[in-house]
């Protein structure tokens, strides 16, 4: 069955393991607000989730590294940049060193 055609606007598309991904990701971040009761167990995040939730954010929702020339489609191009600038800062981060920043 062929490939039914995205347009740049539609949203990213997404398989369970992302969903599963990217809520266990927004779960452990909301641990930081409200610690867990006690005899509660404090939610996790495994290495392999927080992979998978970055990957669909950069690569995807962002689409960090998908070509955003469009020919005859300056809006979209625009839109497309916009989406791109997201991922990029976010790659910038992770790569960039902190003791380089000046305090």
């Amino acid at each position: 069955m062929p490939m039914q055609k995205r347009e740049p606007w539609h949203p990213a598309e997404y398989e369970p393991a992302d969903i599963r991904a990217i809520q266990a990701l927004a779960i452990y971040a909301k641990s930081a607000d409200v610690p867990p009761q006690p005899g509660e167990e404090p939610p996790t995040l495994t290495p392999i989730e927080a992979r998978r939730a970055l990957d669909w954010i950069v690569k995807k929702a962002s689409a960090t590294y998908d070509e955003p020339f469009r020919p005859g489609a300056p809006d979209t191009i625009a839109y497309l940049l916009g989406r791109r600038s997201v991922g990029l800062a976010i790659v910038k981060l992770i790569s960039l060193k902190p003791e380089v920043m000046p305090k």
